[in-house]
């Protein structure tokens, strides 16, 4: 695993880890239909990666990236 990676996490993932969405399903579903935002800006790409800082938008809650 190289640094990168270890410093990002995809947004499916963030989306399931932060309990936002129940499954992986769920999360592929409400990305690729445009239902999140990422730094304000609508995001269709399920394996894009977070870094902390980002803030991610769904279903009227604003989360911030941070580990």
């Amino acid at each position: 695993m190289t640094d990168t990676e270890q410093l990002t996490i995809d947004l499916q993932d963030f989306l399931k880890l932060r309990g936002l969405v129940e499954t992986g399903g769920e999360a592929k579903f409400r990305v690729q239909g445009g239902e999140v935002r990422v730094n304000g800006e609508i995001e269709t790409r399920r394996r894009k990666k977070l870094r902390r800082g980002d803030v991610v938008e769904y279903a009227g809650q604003r989360v911030k990236v941070d580990w």
